[in-house]
């Protein structure tokens, strides 16, 4: 690896027109291949293991062209001055409504007491995924088809389509944050050129990405929103990766190294550590299909689509820009050679002093910093988790609004009902009316429907009305009430699915840590040869995370400083955001773990003094991570004003995370704890030596890097790193 990122920085730093045309035509074909073959990003909630899919699957057998087999979606029309909807005009719109493309039915409207609201329950023959109807063609339909529609009424849609159908990603907030990064890098870098560099790269990586995830479409279901947080992810590693290497060639120009050999050298030490921490990153997200969601797979796929681009595009077009610009990403001031404006007692950097008082008195500053982090983690214990609401979406959305009219209008529970299915072949028709009796005898059952027999007979359906919404606390527990009671008879719909894979994704969270925390272990491991630095590196990880998880918690489901994110109450934390935010946070958090160690164990090889080497890796890398960790901090931040519920909680637990990570855990947990373990840090067993494969974790000598790699496995003055307990 060494020779080959050596040879790679030198190549395209000689030849950047070529590098920049392989990449400028690399890109066409993508989009030229996303734009032909691409497909469309859609929800599928089929979730195997789920209870209610076996419902759902006795619907589509039984009930052919219905909703159950297809989709559906209500209608509400209301008179807002509190008159009553006239027939006239239900009748005009469920004619509009009855000759959309793959509408089958409209039923009959029901109507509020006061009359004032009407309810229309539209059914296709289609699923929500199928192309007429996805990525909102099947919304726009029926926007036009109830476009007009009386004068002075409000119409709003709701209903399965368009709950499903994605939000439209306003970008606003994602501007604001890239603009944001990009002061905080002229700052640190000296000059717009340098700062603009990272951006320009890593937007490059992800326009190749975008067209890579159009392609993954076409072939396998990927989620409405896994495209926003494969940017998401990308934008912010993209940056991170580019400035790791800018800034070390920046280092190695201002001591008076040729252009060309010190984008070689960048590449060498600073690639190691991106292809070290893309490769972190991947496994980590390999970890998300065995939550056992398709939506998961998709989000894993996505997301390493986006790591690997941008990877790929730090480590070409950084070195290829690099050799093109020369001496001009150097201030002007440096480049003619001139002294600096102010001339300042020589002292060591804030990062270096900072790391050295961390080391002096590690065991207070350790303290404080778990004290710290575990406050932020407690609220994580009271965790409350649901997939999807339409009563968090936007107040002025039309999902919003129909939800809202519905609840006033018909009860909260109107908007998720529960839907039995009774085998009417097994139990007869008194079998079917005992089930209604046994449904209106619950107490969190305010009304149950007549039953509607399917066409071969085999089967009734009932609808359970609960006393509360979907994402109500309570549900999860009427649930398990119903099927309880009803035995023989299955539960289904939308709101037991989505509370099923609630209990599912919460069962499988630990299957998914537990394979990403030892597979990543094993990665450390093997590049750093110690066994403490990996279970070290674990754990912090998981407190950062869990701080995350606690401050998430705080803001949505209790409700504190929701006005800060744009929402109008408190609710649950999303169900696919536990094992999504800690699958993308500890591949990660172990970016910048690799980042600092890779420093510190080059410290350590050449000198053998282990307290030294922390502070010099601390101050050699603090500035930079400190640098990275707050352009990602503002990109996902960025992220957070989606309208998106996924989006917008796992921007702000990510930030969050990424806040900690770099400040609490890297300046302050790390130097503190490795003080603390002094040579033991790199301890390895002999037998544990021989297993793990070799991976050149650690930079070679810099004016070694056309010679063979350096492999040495331990400090100079010692044969190994295994120290005694």
């Amino acid at each position: 690896m060494t020779r080959f990122l050596h040879r790679l920085g030198r190549v395209t730093a000689a030849h950047p027109w070529r590098t920049l045309t392989v990449w400028l035509l690399a890109a066409a074909m993508a989009t030229v291949a996303g734009g032909a073959f691409g497909g469309t990003p859609q929800d599928d909630f089929d979730v195997e293991g789920a209870p209610a899919l076996t419902g759902i699957e006795q619907l589509r057998e039984h009930f052919p062209g219905s909703g159950a087999a297809g989709s559906s979606a209500q209608v509400v029309v209301h008179d807002p001055d509190g008159g009553q909807v006239s027939d006239t005009d239900v009748a005009e719109l469920t004619a509009r409504l009855t000759d959309v493309d793959h509408v089958t039915s409209v039923a009959p409207p029901r109507f509020s007491e006061d009359g004032d609201t009407a309810l229309l329950a539209v059914v296709f023959d289609v699923p929500v995924t199928d192309p007429d109807l996805a990525g909102g063609r099947g919304v726009e339909a029926l926007e036009t088809a109830v476009d007009g529609v009386g004068e002075g009424l409000q119409v709003e849609l709701g209903g399965q389509l368009p709950n499903t159908s994605p939000e439209e990603v306003q970008g606003t907030g994602e501007v604001v944050g890239v603009a944001v990064a990009l002061v905080l890098m002229v700052l640190v870098l000296g000059t717009v050129v340098a700062a603009g560099l990272p951006l320009l790269v890593a937007l490059a990586g992800l326009g190749v990405s975008a067209a890579g995830v159009t392609l993954l479409a076409a072939v396998t279901d990927v989620s409405t929103t896994a495209p926003t947080v494969a940017v998401m992810v990308g934008l912010g590693v993209g940056i991170d990766y580019a400035l790791l290497l800018v800034s070390r060639h920046l280092e190695h120009l201002r001591a008076g190294v040729p252009v060309i050999e010190a984008a070689g050298r960048a590449t060498v030490t600073a690639g190691r550590s991106v292809v070290f921490a893309a490769a972190i990153v991947l496994v980590s997200l390999m970890g998300l299909p065995l939550a056992g969601v398709p939506i998961y797979s998709s989000y894993g796929f996505a997301t390493g689509i986006s790591v690997v681009a941008v990877a790929a595009a730090a480590l070409t077009l950084v070195p290829a820009f690099c050799g093109l610009l020369g001496r001009r990403l150097l201030p002007r001031r440096e480049r003619r050679g001139l002294p600096p404006r102010r001339t300042r007692p020589a002292r060591a950097p804030l990062s270096a002093r900072w790391a050295a008082a961390v080391a002096r008195r590690p065991v207070p500053w350790a303290l404080a910093a778990l004290v710290l982090v575990g406050t932020l983690a407690a609220p994580a214990f009271d965790m409350r988790t649901f997939p999807r609401d339409v009563s968090n979406n936007a107040a002025d959305s039309t999902t919003r609004q129909a939800y809202d009219l519905i609840a006033a209008e018909f009860g909260a529970g109107a908007n998720g009902p529960f839907t039995v299915v009774v085998d009417r072949a097994a139990v007869g028709d008194e079998g079917v009316a005992a089930a209604a009796d046994r449904l209106r005898a619950v107490d969190d059952v305010v009304a149950v429907s007549g039953p509607v027999v399917s066409p071969d007979g085999q089967v009734a359906v009932l609808e359970a009305q609960p006393a509360f919404g979907p994402a109500d606390e309570r549900t999860p527990a009427l649930l398990e009430q119903l099927r309880t009671d009803l035995d023989g008879a299955e539960v289904t719909g939308s709101t037991a699915m989505f509370s099923d894979i609630s209990v599912l994704l919460s069962d499988r969270l630990w299957l998914v840590v537990g394979f990403v925390v030892a597979l990543s272990m094993v990665l450390l491991a093997a590049m750093f040869r110690s066994v403490v630095v990996p279970v070290k590196a674990a754990a912090l990880n998981l407190l950062s995370i869990g701080a995350a998880y606690g401050v998430v918690t705080a803001v949505f489901q209790w409700g504190w400083a929701t006005d800060l994110v744009g929402l109008d109450h408190a609710m649950p934390v999303s169900s696919w955001l536990p094992i999504l935010m800690f699958a993308i946070l500890f591949g990660l958090s172990m970016d910048y773990e690799v980042f600092l160690l890779s420093r510190i164990r080059e410290h350590w090889l050449r000198s053998g003094d282990a307290r030294a080497s922390v502070v010099q890796g601390v101050a050699g890398t603090g500035r930079v991570i400190s640098t990275a960790a707050a352009v990602m901090v503002v990109v996902f931040l960025g992220f957070a004003t989606e309208a998106d519920l996924v989006v917008r909680q796992l921007g702000l637990g990510m930030a969050v995370a990424v806040l900690l990570d770099a400040t609490v855990v890297r300046m302050v947990l790390v130097p503190a704890t490795m003080t603390l373990l002094g040579r033991r840090s790199w301890w390895l067993p002999g037998w544990l030596d021989r297993l793990l494969p070799r991976i050149e974790a650690e930079a070679p000598d810099e004016d070694r890097v056309d010679g063979p790699p350096a492999t040495v496995p331990g400090p100079r003055h010692e044969e190994r790193t295994e120290v005694p307990a």
